[in-house]
């Protein structure tokens, strides 16, 4: 069972040795709440913001990116107007840990940046499938417009598939150049950060979800040969109805399938029981939602209507709001900058 992954709010950035620590934790049954080492760490010393501000123009400094104005940078978590800020708020993140260039999850650091502490477990697995008639497909680029990635697991099929069968010279020296002259269309920066990390250049990545992919595609695709799109098993049709209807081919292949974590229920029982019930509650996707509602509900009991209920983008919300569950906020798009900023909006009248 993979354990909850979990870091506290604004660490010390890096201000002694230029060195960032990891949001990563290994979790400890015996240390105090089950995670060793860490203590929370409120920034108020002058010496941390201005060390921080000086090294962030340096190109190599390992500092993340601060969003707060000059004056917030004292205090992580500042008071709502009237009102006595000291206690941290829990938020809780339904999604695998996802190291970037900085060895943080973006997610964990753009919370801290707003005095959340925030917890990462993951809810789901994935299988993946057919993946010799998928690379037999990417060894022919000539036969496809272009490509189509709406999520991270589709690009990491294209790795296993080079990994497997000891393709990766040929695409680096041949068929990555081939792709590039073709349009690959993905939805999502997370997403287009690891097609890119495979040498492909990307558009679309700003609409923000499928159906706003596929109108963008429907507005500049002219190319007769049809889009290669590796998809889930749980890909919603919307997409390729859309490119169809209007008269754009779409070859659809299923590469993964998604299944529930087997650490879920394990993970939410020691969340809970040594941290208590979240002030919030961040679902990624429907799937995500289906295989963790009757843990959370059951852990939670009556004390459920005191989470705020949240949504990485609209069609998890209609999943949430089908489940009869109030959505406090759905992120304006699927970045850690917005899901953070509609968290800590969700969250003003609790005070913090």
């Amino acid at each position: 069972m993979s354990p909850p992954f979990r870091a506290h709010p604004l660490q010390a950035e890096g201000v002694e040795g230029h060195e960032e620590p990891r949001s990563g934790v290994s979790v400890n049954p015996t240390a105090p709440g089950g995670f060793h080492g860490l203590d929370t760490l409120r920034v108020k010393s002058i010496w941390g913001p201005i060390l921080a501000f000086s090294s962030s123009f340096h190109p190599f400094s390992a500092f993340p990116r601060f969003s707060l104005p000059f004056a917030q940078w004292f205090d992580p978590c500042p008071p709502a107007p009237g009102k006595d800020c000291q206690a941290i708020m829990k938020v809780l993140l339904l999604k695998d840990p996802k190291e970037d260039d900085c060895g943080q999850d973006p997610y964990i650091r753009e919370l801290g940046l707003y005095g959340l502490e925030a917890t990462l477990i993951p809810v789901l697995s994935f299988e993946f499938w057919s993946l010799p008639s998928f690379l037999e497909k990417l060894s022919h680029p000539e036969g496809y417009g272009g490509l189509i990635f709406t999520s991270p697991r589709a690009v990491e099929a294209v790795e296993l598939c080079l990994e497997k069968d000891n393709k990766t010279e040929v695409w680096r020296k041949s068929l990555q150049e081939k792709w590039n002259a073709k349009s690959v269309y993905v939805v999502g920066n997370a997403t287009a950060s690891l097609v890119n990390k495979i040498g492909l250049h990307t558009e679309g990545e700003n609409c923000g979800n499928a159906e706003k992919l596929a109108e963008y595609i429907c507005s500049r695709e002219s190319s007769a040969l049809p889009l290669l799109f590796p998809c889930g098993t749980l890909k919603r049709e919307i997409l390729p109805k859309m490119l169809k209807d209007k008269g754009i081919p779409v070859e659809s292949l299923t590469v993964y399938q998604t299944i529930p974590h087997p650490g879920i229920q394990g993970n939410l029982n020691s969340y809970y029981s040594q941290q208590g019930i979240p002030a919030s509650i961040t679902f990624f996707s429907p799937s995500g939602l289906t295989h963790s509602l009757k843990h959370i509900q059951e852990l939670s009991g009556d004390n459920i209507d005191q989470i705020k209920f949240v949504a990485i983008g609209p069609t998890t919300a209609h999943a949430l709001a089908a489940q009869g569950l109030p959505v406090s906020c759905t992120a304006e798009s699927p970045t850690p900058q917005a899901l953070a900023a509609g968290i800590r909006t969700a969250l003003q009248s609790h005070g913090c």
